[in-house]
Formats: structure tokens, C-alpha cells, sequence
């Protein structure tokens, strides 16, 4: 292609040219979503549209005629493709121009044609068009446009026909392609639009949204017709920059580069295999790593947290392949977000939690690799030619060694061998569902819920609860029972309700819902929680005496006692997040929270387990803030004013334009200043008392902790002070001498456990005896191969050093036990001249490490390992047997 055909755009230049085209035309520009998607049929966002449902489904409307955006999406139905061709990505922006009634057919495709033909100046002779079979009206609209009827092609229902489901919104789509040239086609006479050579880019769709398929398969139209397009960015990055494939752009060569500096191989752009497609692995990986953590995805073992650990370790596994040793995918971040931190500030904001995350991830992932690598390897080097990897040897490597089954797949692909999938999966088929799910059902299969429907009718609820426990006149709206609508609940009867107005605040950003009483004339209903539907507060209640009708009118009254308890742990919420900041650093950010009447618990990003020390400043910040008897202070504000006032934004959490913020003192830098909905103490010093009550892991890099507050802290200190005055009891000394008997008991027996491990592992032991006069004679050496009990890991080598002593002469051993904690230990010994006859420890306890579940290895003359499966130390110690040629 000549670079005169049309001026070249960077990345960043095509993006803010598009989204400035739309808005100009009256199109509402809007921010990128999360990854994570309201729908919770999507696992992750995967197209712009997926912020817009709401006003698809007419839940919303909007003032504008219509919107734009650059959203951010991530997909992991095709990563075995990725790296070997040109097109595919797991990562990627999609520019998008949506409206619900407000823009025409006619006026979308010659907006359409206008970016592409004035303001990215591609040349009209490169454009081919494509519209569903059926679509007359489209094949009109391009034609008037000017486009020749030799640029126009008709596809069928699997490329140009998009539906939501089997019933429901649908309609045709129409697409934009680009004419690369002949040179990097088929060479086919009747290479087309849809030919699956690259010679045809698709860069644009335009999706049409206007029937609604019914059971019978008609379909009528739409009260009012939707627009879909996207464009998607790292394709037109490609055309506008005069490359074939979007890996030869700016922003993924400039990560390419940097995979490039740190292994040292270079990458080749038309070699789809090797080197050049691990680099093109890192670069897309790192993109999807960075953006997931960023916007609250942390690496885990299920749903989104499974796709971004299996990323990461793809990633980690193809720096390898090109010789990268040692950590290296924080160097990845730092260079994603220099090309792409002003476009998603989010990246900048959570750098150092995702170098963090990452870090942590990559280093327990290289151990893994090492461990699977050694059984791996030997697996593949024991079968014949084109032979598969059995099904049970790929459930060995991610049982025991968490070794992903796609690394496994690919690995013994490179190796010329496949996998026994079928196999793999009947043994942990359930496990591997889960992981691999990407969609949970149909898009659209909400949309006819009975509280879809209620959002439709009744306005959302006004909460009037923030000072008032109390409200006179709140009017029933809707009933629901069972799912339905009703116009009346009698007494017994368990029902959902809906008021104009509440004192009651639904559960909502961890804070549970309120609890309490309606009442009317004859009318007596307890209220035994409150849930948010979309806005539409619903109280579930247990109608006591009298009938609860729609329309009446009555007292609502919250249970005050427990709404007390509930400000006050709220706020020690807020304070115990910003003594976690001070104390941890500023990568912590809240993973999840519940805040109830007698106890809070707080999750949040962290790598290491707290200390003690840390543990005690954090409670010491809280409590200082609670006697500081500070004011709580609450603003509504728009959200871009309070971000610039500090306030703290939850992590991946979505915001209005309006916000409520709640400060912890009046001070213009306050020691907690958060973005909060929920209700919260008047004053610290109502806490009056905060404890934290434990620490502990949830999974990787987040930590929880449970703590107590207020009437709860009192309660839990009382509860210690019992269990003291018991334990002082049994010793039968004062309070304050507890620790110091307990020390004395410790060391007494310390040093009686000392004199049973010397009886049991020294020269006296019977059993140790035993397998000394069982000693194989092997001519060069002897050997001894013992199973043992009562013993721990670590007095393995006590035994070891008894054999030798006991022994005369040349002498090795394989021994093994259970600990106490139930988990097998085993070891190899030799002296020198054993091992110069053959014997190798290191060699052996890598050959039979995985019949216990575990890996280990260490010196010719000394090695150890560990595992998981105590019922595997026969076979270990007999497989040691045939190793020796026993």
C-alpha cells in the first residue's frame, strides 16, 4: 500500500477524532465503563453497548439523540488464537455511536461514510459495504450515499443479523471493510467481504436494532429503532497507519519493543509463529492485565479472576519460552500505561496496586512452572511418537501443581504430542466449566423480571431515612408475592413491598438493609429486611395483623436501636479504611465490605499478611479519630468536584453524576473522606470503641478483616475478660499471671516432646533399628528404605544422621512419614561413596515427589519434599524401589 493513499493517525489521534465527530453532531459523550458490566449475564464488558442496555430496553431515556464512547473490552473466546495472526486480541477498544429512536438508517450510514471518507480521508475506491440478505433498505441507503454497486455484498444471517436470543430485540447489521490489496489476500478470483484471508478488514459495524422476534418467529418492529456501531481501534490503528496488522501500530509496537529489549530476540511482523508470537502474546496480555486489575479483577480460580490469571500466566509463560528469566510483566505495566495513561487515568491512579498484584501473581506462578515443568517434561519424554498426554497426567499437573491445562495443551503441542481432554475432563469437569464459562445465559433474559417491569411504572424510591427513623405518610406503591404483583396481602402472608418513600435504607454498598414496622389503621407489618431493585426499594415484610393494601397509607418506622448500630459501624468502616492507607501504603483499596449491626468486616488489596505491629497501628488510628470526637460531615456534590476534594472512590465501583460524600472531620484535608450512600454516626465519638478481631487471607493479594465497634467492641471485650478469668481459673493463679504459667507449661512440654523425638529418631529407636537390619546390600552400598511414624518433616534428618552413624561402610536411604498435621514428608540420603556409585537424592525425590502430591529436590547426597497426598507414600517409596532396580 502507498503511504500517499491517505495521511497516517496515531492511535490516539483516531480516538479523539471519532468521539469528537458524534458529539458534535449532538451525540452525549460518554466515559468507558468498567470491565465489569451492571449485566450480570456478562462476565466481562465485551462491547460498547453493554452500558447502554438500560436504554435499549427503555428503563432509561436520554435528552440527547444519542451517544458516543471508547470502550474499554476485554474477550477470551479465541486466546489460543491470539499472537498467530494479525486480528486477534483480548484486549481492545471499541469507538461506538448508539442511539435508541433519536438517529435514522439513513442518517447513521452517512455519518458513518463521512468519518471514514472526510475525516480519516480512506479512500473510497478501499471501501466495500456488506447488509443482510434481506436488507433492501440499507442496499438503497449505500447506494444513494454513492458507494458502487460493486462495493456492496449481501451476507447472511451468521455475519449480518444480530439478535439478543432466541426471542427478543434483533436486526440487520452492516459493515465496513477495507480493501488491504491483493497483496496480502488469498489471490482467490472470488475473494470477497467475509473471506477469511486478510485482505478484506472489517473496521466498522453498524448494527440496526429494530424487530422484536417473538416464539413464532415474527417479527414485528420496535416501538422506536435502535443504533449499534462500533469501530473497533486496534483495526483502524492498523489502516490509519498503513499496516497490515494491528500488532505493527504504535501502541502494541511499542510494547513489542520493550519484549524485544528485555529477551533479546526480535520480532519479525509477517512470522506468526516462534519468538515473534510470544511477543505478540506479552503485548496483548499486558494490555488485558493491567486494564482488568485496574478496574477491580483480581487473579483468582473462578469467573472473571480465573481469565485474568489465566492472561497473566500466559504471559509469564511466553517470557519464558523466549528466555526472559526472572520477573518481568511489571515492566509490561509500566509501559501500557505510559501509552495509555491519559486516555484511562484509572491505569495511573492503580499502578501500584497492579505492579503489586502482578508481582506477587507472577512470582507464585514461577514456581508452579518450575514444579509442573520437571513432571511435565518427564511425561512427554515417556510416550512414543504422536502419542497423547493421558487425561489423568493433565489432572496430576493442575490438581497438584496448579499448572493451567492450556499451558499443558500448548506445551505438548510444541512437544508433537496432544492432550486426552476428554480424559481431563472427567476428572474434573465441574472445575473446568466454571473456568472456562464466558457468558452465563441469555443477554437479554431479565428483561421481563417482575422488578424490570415495576421500573418501568414507579418512580425510584426517595430515601428519607439519613436523619428521620420515622415517616407518617409513606404510600404503598406495588405488592409482590412470589414474584407477582398483587393488590393486597393478608395477615400470615410473607410479600414484598414497595413505598413512595422510606426511612428504610436498602442494603447497598455493604451496609445490610434496614429492619422494623408499618402500621396502619387495623394494619401491623414487621419489616424484616430492604433490598434496592434497580432503584425501587423493596421491603420484605410479614403482614402481622390486618390487610396490607396497594395505595394505602402508612406509618413506616425503623428499628432505631439498630440503625444506631449501624451508623456507627459504618463510619468505623471509613475510619478503619483510612487507618489500613496510612499504615499499608496507598495501594490499598476496598475489595468488599459488610457492615452489620453487631460486627463490620473489610476486604482490601494487599500481599502480605499484617503484622501484629500493623495491626495495633491500625486500631490505634481508628481509636484516636473515635476520641478525637470528630463531626461527620456529609455533601452532595457532583463527582469530578469530589474527586478533586479527595474523596475516596471505591474500587471498580460506578458512579452518578451526583455523589454524597461523607467526611470524618471538618478539616480541609480530613482523615477519611469517602464517595457513600449509606447512613453513618453524627460524631466519632458515638463509636465510642473499636477492635479489630482477626486478620486473614480471601484469596490472592486480598486481605480481610473482621472487626467490632461500638456496643459489639464492648460485648467482645467482655467475652476476652471471661476467657481470662477462665483460663486463671483452670491454673489456678490471678489474671495477670496467666501468661506467665502458660510460658512455664510450654517449656515443660517443650523439653518432654524433645526427649520423645530423641527416643524416636536417635539410636534407641526400635523402629529406626528395624528398617537398619531390613538394609538392602547393593554391593557398593547399602540402603535403607523406611516408612515412619510420629515423626516430622525435620526429624527426617536426625534420622538420616543415625542411619550413617550406625551404618558401617557406603550407606543411602529413602525415608518417609506422615506429619502430625497429616501431609507426607519424604527424604533421600547418601554418603559420597554412595553417591559415586549411582545413588542420586535429588534424582530420586524428583521421580517420586508426585506420588504424594508435592515437588521438592535438592543435592545428590541430601533432598527432601513435601506433598498433599499421604495415601501415595507406598507407591513413592516402592517406585524408589524400581528406580534403584530394587
Amino acid at each position: 500500500m502507498a503511504a500517499a493513499d491517505f495521511p497516517m493517525m496515531t492511535t490516539a489521534e483516531i480516538r479523539s477524532a471519532f468521539l469528537t465527530f458524534f458529539e458534535e453532531r449532538g451525540c452525549k459523550l460518554f466515559p468507558s465503563s468498567s470491565l465489569i458490566p451492571d449485566d450480570p449475564s456478562l462476565l466481562l464488558a465485551n462491547a460498547g453497548m453493554n452500558q447502554f442496555k438500560a436504554y435499549y430496553q427503555g428503563s432509561k431515556t436520554m435528552r440527547e439523540i444519542g451517544a458516543t464512547s471508547c470502550q474499554k473490552c476485554v474477550r477470551t473466546n479465541d486466546i489460543d488464537i491470539i499472537g498467530s495472526d494479525g486480528r486477534h486480541a483480548s484486549f481492545f477498544e471499541m469507538l461506538g455511536n448508539f442511539s435508541f429512536g433519536g438517529v435514522s438508517k439513513e442518517q447513521a450510514c452517512s455519518w458513518a461514510l463521512e468519518l471514514s471518507t472526510q475525516v480519516f480521508h480512506l479512500p473510497i475506491e478501499r471501501l466495500y459495504f456488506t447488509v443482510f440478505t434481506d436488507d433492501d433498505e440499507t442496499y438503497d441507503i449505500w447506494r444513494k450515499l454513492g458507494v458502487e454497486e460493486s462495493h456492496i455484498s449481501r451476507l447472511g444471517e451468521d455475519d449480518n443479523f444480530w439478535a439478543a436470543g432466541p426471542t427478543g430485540p434483533c436486526g440487520p447489521c452492516s459493515e465496513i471493510y477495507y480493501d488491504q490489496g491483493e497483496d496480502v489476500g488469498c489471490g482467490r478470483p472470488d475473494c470477497a467481504p467475509g473471506c477469511d484471508c486478510d485482505r478484506f478488514l472489517e473496521y466498522w459495524n453498524l448494527v440496526f436494532t429494530q424487530f422484536d422476534r417473538q416464539e413464532d418467529g415474527s417479527m414485528p418492529e420496535l416501538p422506536h429503532r435502535n443504533l449499534d456501531t462500533g469501530m473497533g481501534l486496534e483495526r483502524m490503528s492498523a489502516i490509519m497507519q498503513h499496516k497490515s496488522s494491528f500488532y505493527d501500530s504504535d501502541i502494541m509496537q511499542g510494547l513489542i519493543k520493550l519484549g524485544e529489549d528485555i529477551s533479546g530476540v526480535t520480532y519479525v511482523g509477517d512470522d506468526y509463529t516462534g519468538a515473534s508470537r510470544s511477543l505478540r502474546i506479552i503485548a496483548d496480555h499486558a494490555r488485558s492485565v493491567d486494564f482488568m486489575i485496574s478496574d477491580g479483577i483480581l487473579p483468582g480460580n473462578e469467573g472473571r479472576g480465573y481469565v485474568l490469571r489465566r492472561l497473566l500466566r500466559r504471559a509469564v509463560f511466553h517470557g519464558r519460552l523466549i528466555g526472559i528469566e526472572g520477573a518481568f510483566l511489571t515492566r509490561f505495566i509500566d509501559r501500557v500505561n505510559e501509552l495509555m495513561g491519559d486516555a484511562y487515568p484509572e491505569l495511573l491512579k492503580n499502578a501500584a496496586l497492579v505492579k503489586g498484584i502482578v508481582s506477587a501473581e507472577e512470582d507464585r506462578f514461577s514456581t508452579t512452572l518450575d514444579n509442573g515443568r520437571v513432571y511435565l517434561d518427564e511425561a512427554l519424554a515417556g510416550l512414543g511418537d504422536g502419542e497423547e498426554l493421558a487425561g489423568s497426567a493433565a489432572f496430576m499437573l493442575h490438581d497438584t501443581f496448579g499448572f493451567p491445562i492450556d499451558l499443558t495443551v500448548e506445551i505438548a503441542e510444541a512437544a508433537g504430542h496432544g492432550v486426552d481432554i476428554d480424559g481431563f475432563n472427567r476428572e474434573m469437569e465441574a472445575q473446568r466449566e466454571r473456568a472456562r464459562a464466558n457468558v452465563k445465559g441469555d443477554a437479554w433474559g431479565s428483561f421481563n423480571n417482575i422488578w424490570s417491569e415495576l421500573a418501568d411504572t414507579l418512580p425510584a424510591t426517595l430515601f428519607c431515612g439519613y436523619e428521620d427513623d420515622v415517616l407518617e405518610d409513606a404510600r404503598v406503591l406495588a405488592i409482590v408475592r412470589d414474584g407477582e404483583r398483587v393488590a393486597a396481602a393478608a395477615a400470615g402472608e410473607d410479600v414484598e413491598v414497595v413505598l413512595d418513600r422510606a426511612p428504610f435504607y436498602a442494603e447497598m454498598g455493604g451496609q445490610v438493609g434496614d429492619t422494623g414496622t408499618l402500621a396502619g389503621d387495623g394494619l401491623s407489618v414487621t419489616v424484616s429486611d430492604t433490598q434496592n431493585r434497580g432503584g425501587i426499594y423493596a421491603l420484605r415484610v410479614h403482614v402481622d395483623d390486618g390487610t396490607l393494601a396497594e395505595g394505602a397509607t402508612v406509618c413506616a418506622s425503623v428499628d432505631h436501636h439498630r440503625r444506631e448500630l449501624l451508623r456507627r459501624n459504618h463510619t468505623a468502616t471509613h475510619l478503619l479504611d483510612a487507618a489500613l492507607k496510612e499504615v499499608l501504603g496507598d495501594h490499598v483499596n476496598q475489595a468488599g465490605s459488610l457492615v452489620t449491626p453487631d460486627h463490620l468486616r473489610f476486604d482490601f488489596t494487599h500481599f502480605d499478611a499484617l503484622t501484629t505491629d500493623e495491626i495495633r497501628a491500625v486500631e490505634g488510628l481508628v481509636n484516636r479519630e473515635i476520641f478525637a470526637a470528630k463531626p461527620v460531615v456529609t455533601q452532595e456534590m457532583g463527582i469530578d468536584e469530589a474527586k478533586a476534594a479527595g474523596a475516596i472512590a471505591l474500587f471498580g465501583e460506578k458512579y452518578g453524576e451526583r455523589v454524597r460524600v461523607v467526611s470524618v472531620g471538618t478539616e480541609e484535608h480530613p482523615f477519611s473522606r469517602e464517595l457513600c450512600g449509606g447512613t453513618h454516626a453524627r460524631n466519632t465519638a458515638e463509636i465510642g470503641l473499636f477492635r479489630i478481631v482477626s486478620e486473614s487471607s480471601t484469596g490472592s493479594n486480598v486481605r480481610r478483616i473482621e472487626a467490632v465497634a461500638s456496643e459489639g467492641a464492648v460485648a467482645y471485650l467482655e467475652g476476652r475478660a471471661r476467657i481470662a478469668e477462665d483460663a486463671a481459673a483452670v491454673l489456678k493463679c490471678r489474671v495477670d499471671e496467666v501468661p506467665e504459667r502458660i510460658g512455664a507449661l510450654n517449656q515443660t512440654l517443650r523439653a518432654t516432646e524433645q526427649k520423645l523425638k530423641a527416643a524416636l529418631t536417635g539410636g534407641s529407636s526400635d523402629a529406626i533399628a528395624q528398617a537398619i537390619d531390613a538394609a538392602r546390600d547393593l554391593g557398593a552400598y547399602k540402603l535403607v528404605i523406611a516408612r515412619l511414624s510420629g515423626l516430622e518433616a525435620a526429624d527426617l534428618r536426625n534420622v538420616w544422621d543415625t542411619v550413617r552413624q550406625k551404618v558401617a561402610g557406603p550407606v543411602a536411604c529413602v525415608l518417609a512419614t506422615v506429619t502430625e498435621k497429616g501431609q507426607p514428608a519424604l527424604l533421600a540420603g547418601a554418603t559420597d561413596e554412595a553417591v559415586s556409585a549411582g545413588f542420586k537424592a535429588g534424582d530420586i525425590i524428583k521421580k517420586i515427589a508426585p506420588l504424594v502430591g508435592g515437588g521438592g529436590g535438592g543435592r545428590p547426597t541430601m533432598a527432601q519434599a513435601g506433598g498433599k497426598n499421604a495415601a501415595g507414600i507406598d507407591d513413592a517409596l516402592a517406585a524408589a524401589e524400581r528406580e534403584l532396580g530394587l
